[in-house]
């Protein structure tokens, strides 16, 4: 687990963490971007508890238990990811949901356990391929799990595009959903 002060980047992928998350951010005494996803507001929905807790900054959550392949994710991505691995349990396929839920500091030690016990890492994100933050975490997994891998790493991601474009159509395009989620779960698990 990385533990430097500065500035912290945290992402939740659901009302609990975004509850917890804000509170550990607003308490922290570094600078915390919070970053999150609009579409959350109305698809992510779910009880949040009354009492008060705080989610710990640079810890990710295992979101769903498998065995077969890791996929790291965060965010928005996290959900899709989370609903497609549910589906594809019945065709056999058993994917690890890794939610990083937070960016900087990151939790390379549950990513890399996880990929250590599965040996192959499926990363989604929305942000470009080139230069993003999944590069990064396939760094990390290249550099510390390198001889567990029997596959390639595998990133998922919107095109190198410089700006998102704003109709739905053109959007759709870009980002990953559920139908790309799939077809590269499906390519690396039979890899």
């Amino acid at each position: 687990l990385c533990h430097t002060a500065g500035l912290k980047v945290v992402v939740p992928s659901d009302p609990v963490d975004a509850k917890g998350l804000l509170k550990t951010a607003i308490r922290d005494e570094d600078p915390v971007v919070f970053l999150e996803h609009k579409k959350l507001y109305r698809l992510a929905v779910g009880d949040v508890p009354d009492d008060d807790y705080a989610t710990p900054i640079g810890k990710a959550m295992v979101r769903r238990q498998g065995s077969d392949l890791t996929i790291v994710s965060y965010g928005m991505m996290v959900r899709q990811a989370v609903g497609v691995a549910e589906r594809l349990a019945g065709d056999g396929i058993d994917a690890e949901v890794i939610d990083l839920r937070s960016l900087a500091p990151l939790d390379s030690d549950t990513m890399l356990s996880s990929v250590r016990k599965t040996g192959k890492a499926l990363i989604v994100h929305e942000d470009n391929l080139t230069l993003g933050m999944g590069a990064e975490l396939a760094a990390i997994i290249a550099g510390e799990a390198f001889e567990y891998l029997d596959a390639p790493i595998v990133r998922l991601a919107s095109p190198d595009i410089p700006v998102m474009p704003y109709a739905p159509t053109l959007e759709d395009f870009c980002l990953p959903d559920e139908i790309k989620i799939e077809t590269a779960i499906r390519k690396l698990h039979s890899y």
